[in-house]
């Protein structure tokens, strides 16, 4: 497989479909034709099946397996959502800060290695950084 020529896409397994359609659609603001089943597909620069959410009980009967949703924050992976500047970074912040949203780390931080970045929860604990490497 040569990596250039592969596209990559995110899944989050989701618990309760209807809660993170929600949060991903109406307080992040991505696009999404979601019909109320098991998957929802999210419009974004990357094209299609760059981000969804699938139903983590129909997953589990996919692979067989049972499945133990981590408690609290996920710490086994984040989705980074990278913004064109510093200034988006904030004002996503301060447009969040509004809606209820839950901040790990706090403000925004701008880091000696040149991103500026928040990180969100989402309603079943998933990490979101929030970030740009862009000062513009």
């Amino acid at each position: 497989m040569d990596g250039s020529h592969v596209r990559i896409g995110s899944c989050i397994l989701a618990g309760d479909m209807d809660i993170m359609v929600r949060f991903y659609r109406d307080t992040l603001g991505f696009q999404t034709q979601w019909d109320g089943g098991d998957f929802a597909e999210f419009e974004t620069a990357g094209g299609e099946l760059s981000f969804w959410l699938y139903s983590r009980k129909e997953f589990v009967k996919a692979i067989g397996e049972n499945y133990i949703p981590p408690k609290g924050i996920n710490q086994t992976f984040e989705i980074a959502l990278w913004l064109p500047s510093f200034a988006d970074v904030d004002a996503e912040y301060e447009r969040l800060s509004k809606l209820n949203v839950q901040f790990p780390t706090g403000e925004p931080i701008t880091y000696p290695f040149g991103i500026r970045n928040f990180y969100v929860a989402d309603p079943e604990g998933n990490l979101l950084e929030i970030g740009s490497t862009r000062e513009l």
